[in-house]
């Protein structure tokens, strides 16, 4: 957190985006992200997120199905 925050200091005092991101050796991608994200939601933005997905796979089999699949095969 404290790093993020550091390299979004920099970016708003005027610094480039390249340099500034060669010097905390990250990509320009995730710079650009982290600047957007701070850009929307303030501190809270620089938070870690969860890497969770957003919802279930959709071609995860559903639980009775799976649990006809287990019972056959044992």
């Amino acid at each position: 957190m404290d790093e993020r925050l550091k390299f979004i200091a920099r970016l708003l005092d005027g610094e480039k985006m390249a340099a500034v991101c060669r010097e905390f050796n990250i990509s320009r991608k995730t710079g650009h992200k982290l600047l957007q994200r701070y850009r929307d939601s303030g501190l809270h933005g620089l938070t870690d997120r969860s890497r969770r997905p957003y919802r279930q796979q959709g071609n995860r089999l559903k639980n009775h199905l799976c649990a006809a699949v287990i019972a056959v095969s044992r």
